[in-house]
């Protein structure tokens, strides 16, 4: 088979983005691969799927797929504004702002006059059970309003955990560019206590409105940037009364702007299931080329 393609990226994040609005792709894990192939196929950090659906208030689903292991994964923020245009420049819609599924969340897609887009990256979740992440019989230390817990094995670090509709390991450090982040970023992506795995950023602090950042996302090891991961390390340093209400992450693949006014909410150990509000992510997307590739 014949398939058409565009190749883009939100802040050095790469993606193959398919139309799947006028006929299924029922693409196979090792065809999913072969796309995310750097070498044999076109190369990305995640495929992007866009579908139809006749959901009510529902634009567009949204799918994702790690472009090193083929699987579908929850969420992807920086292929959230790279979806919007996509369908904008596809003729897919004219609207402005768009809602879409993906496979566990809706999120809401709008664009700026400057070409950035804001995406409404819903609301972080604490409670470790729902990450998935298993605390029990693991020290912590409640810092400001957020648990730190230091894993067990062979990297007893502290991380705080989170998810963005995907979940992630917090760490703070003096220099992210000292980090270790291959070997220290395996070593949380695969520790026992993750049950699917997750993404591991390491966050330096620069000041109460910026951060540095760099993320070992899961199957994919450390990308130029990473939205979920951004919102996720942000999210983490208001809750340990580092940062402020509005923070600039700068990445290896340029700046994402992050967001989120409800966050000093009742803390995570007190109330892990508290109603916060929707953390916003800002940033780029740009198309690079448009191509075909015989599967």
């Amino acid at each position: 088979m014949t398939l058409h393609f565009t190749k883009m990226h939100g802040a050095g994040n790469d993606f193959v983005v398919l139309d799947a609005t006028r006929a299924p792709l029922n693409l196979t894990r090792e065809q999913l691969q072969r796309l995310g192939d750097r070498r044999l196929g076109v190369g990305a950090d995640q495929i992007l799927v866009v579908e139809s659906t006749s959901t009510p208030g529902i634009d567009f689903r949204y799918r994702i797929f790690n472009g090193a292991s083929g699987d579908e994964v929850e969420h992807c923020g920086n292929g959230a504004r790279c979806f919007l245009h996509y369908v904008r420049d596809h003729a897919l819609t004219t609207k402005s702002t768009v809602r879409v599924q993906t496979v566990n969340n809706v999120l809401e897609l709008v664009m700026q006059d400057d070409g950035r887009v804001t995406v409404d990256m819903s609301k972080p979740v604490f409670e470790p059970a729902h990450i998935p992440f298993d605390s029990s019989r693991l020290p912590a230390r409640v810092v400001g309003q957020i648990d730190l817990w230091t894993l067990d094995g062979a990297w007893p670090g502290d991380v705080a955990v989170v998810s963005m509709g995907n979940p992630h390991a917090v760490h703070l450090v003096d220099d992210v560019d000292r980090a270790d982040v291959p070997t220290i970023g395996s070593i949380i992506e695969h520790h026992p206590r993750f049950a699917r795995g997750v993404n591991a950023g390491f966050m330096q602090v620069v000041s109460r409105e910026a951060i540095r950042l760099r993320v070992w996302e899961r199957h994919a090891g450390e990308t130029l940037a990473c939205g979920t991961g951004a919102c996720a390390a942000v999210v983490v340093g208001i809750r340990m009364g580092l940062l402020d209400a509005k923070v600039n992450v700068d990445t290896r693949g340029g700046v994402l702007t992050i967001e989120w006014q409800d966050g000093q909410a009742p803390s995570a150990t007190n109330n892990h299931t508290a109603v916060v509000g929707s953390v916003m992510m800002t940033g780029p997307a740009q198309t690079v080329y448009d191509g075909e590739i015989s599967l």
